[in-house]
């Protein structure tokens, strides 16, 4: 085994929510799609194959809630729950205090209520740690900064290109952030608002800062839990190039297959050796109908014993107001566009318990806002989005990973049909989808909203 230093992850989980005093708890439990902040943040660093332990440290109340949530989300690095202390400075201390580890084992100190950490900046922090003892984590300030005095007169107005907004985490050698801190308990009267202020203050070492990310917001105020709460609505992620090798002999079943992104799916993970099955009206199974989906997956299962994989990307697209269109042509577009998605969903579901299989459905970049002449359409694709994003949760104890894909503009025939000849580059092709499709299938999240791009 490499010898390389050990990673630890501390999440500060304290505060007591004075500024959101018009909720009924404080903000690291507020619950915000689906879960509670503390566990969005938790699972980032759980998930991340740099981190080896996680504390945490919060008040004596919270912590057997803390462990209700460590158990039901079958947390592994949670290694200990540390009583907060008044002050953040004195809650990282406590944590310090409690950690038996080497002077040069890495030390990341969190914010529980910020959830929307990246892999890349916890990476980052690491990666820095090889060549400094402090790293901190900010972003460029896009507002004018200036300083006034008790009179509301402005004193100075720095230079913006040298202000930065912090963020956390901020990264330490685990022996320079603990001396910082026992000298500080020598100094009560010592203020400073994070760690990295510490090492600044008794001069222990240069303070290396590393790009943050504008997503990676600190939940402070009410209005915080509103933006919040939409940006896990849109939050995307980006499938990881994957060996399609992994595909031989699994069982996957694809609706829409008769042409576009399906049949580029259908072949590609025929070409890997799977075992496809593909379904379309043309081979008579409508997805809006839902004895003819029912058939279909029986017929695979009755077959192959096992399904491992279910995938539809069948949908229509008609344009027209609202106030024009029949509606009964109305119907049978929601029908084929989100009910066939339902169907689909709640019949795979069964089959794919037994496998920890995947669903995969398909939105379109219309979801994040309707559009002129096709309502109908994108606000199906909104739909999936949130069907895709709530059936996550409700089987994620299962295993089931359910996804959903959401390319730009792609050269189907459903497209060409509605807008016409366009110029190629302007488009995606069906076959960089269907790749795209296949690595989301053997990635190992879920409830996630996958762009495709051009520049995928």
């Amino acid at each position: 085994m490499e010898n390389r230093p050990k990673n630890i992850a501390i999440i500060l989980a304290s505060g007591t929510s004075e500024r959101l005093n018009n909720l009924n708890t404080v903000k690291q439990f507020v619950k915000i799609a689906g879960k509670t902040v503390i566990e969005h943040t938790l699972d980032v660093f759980e998930k991340n194959t740099s981190i080896d332990e996680i504390i945490i440290v919060t008040r004596e109340e919270y912590k057997n809630y803390c462990f209700e949530l460590i158990q039901k989300n079958n947390f592994k690095k949670i290694k200990n729950i540390i009583n907060g202390g008044k002050t953040r400075r004195e809650s990282s201390f406590n944590a310090l205090s409690a950690i038996n580890c080497n002077e040069n084992d890495n030390i990341l100190i969190h914010d529980a209520v910020r959830p929307f950490v990246s892999d890349k900046i916890i990476n980052d922090c690491m990666e820095a740690l090889e060549k400094y003892q402090a790293v901190d984590v900010a972003i460029p300030s896009a507002d004018t900064i200036i300083e006034i005095n008790d009179n509301n007169l402005i004193t100075n107005i720095p230079k913006r290109k040298y202000l930065r907004r912090g963020q956390t985490p901020q990264a330490f050698k685990f022996g320079i952030i603990k001396k910082a801190h026992i000298l500080a308990e020598q100094d009560k009267n010592i203020e400073v608002t994070d760690d990295c202020g510490l090492i600044k203050k008794f001069n222990l070492a240069e303070v290396f800062v590393v790009g943050g990310d504008d997503f990676n917001i600190k939940i402070t105020y009410p209005i915080d839990i509103d933006i919040a709460d939409k940006l896990f609505q849109i939050k995307s992620y980006t499938a990881k190039k994957t060996k399609p090798d992994t595909l031989k002999n699994k069982v996957i079943v694809i609706f829409g297959s008769s042409k576009g992104i399906g049949k580029e799916i259908f072949n590609l993970a025929e070409k890997h050796k799977a075992k496809v099955y593909g379904y379309s009206r043309s081979s008579g199974v409508d997805i809006s109908c839902y004895n003819q989906v029912e058939k279909a997956l029986q017929d695979v299962f009755l077959k192959e014993k096992r399904i491992d994989a279910v995938i539809n990307t069948a949908g229509v697209l008609k344009t027209g107001s609202l106030e024009e269109r029949d509606i009964n042509d109305i119907i049978s577009e929601i029908n084929v566009n989100y009910t066939g998605s339902v169907n689909i969903a709640k019949l795979s579901i069964p089959y794919l318990k037994k496998t920890k299989g995947n669903l995969i459905l398909f939105a379109s970049s219309s979801y994040t806002r309707g559009r002129k002449n096709y309502s109908i359409y994108s606000s199906a694709k909104a739909a999936i989005v949130n069907l895709t994003q709530a059936l996550a949760e409700e089987e994620e104890e299962y295993g089931i990973k359910i996804n959903v894909i959401n390319p730009e503009r792609t050269k189907t025939p459903m497209r060409r049909e509605n807008f016409g000849k366009e110029p190629d580059e302007t488009l995606l092709t069906p076959e960089h989808v269907a790749k795209v499709t296949l690595e989301t299938l053997l990635s190992d999240f879920s409830g996630q909203i996958i762009n495709v791009r051009k520049s995928h």
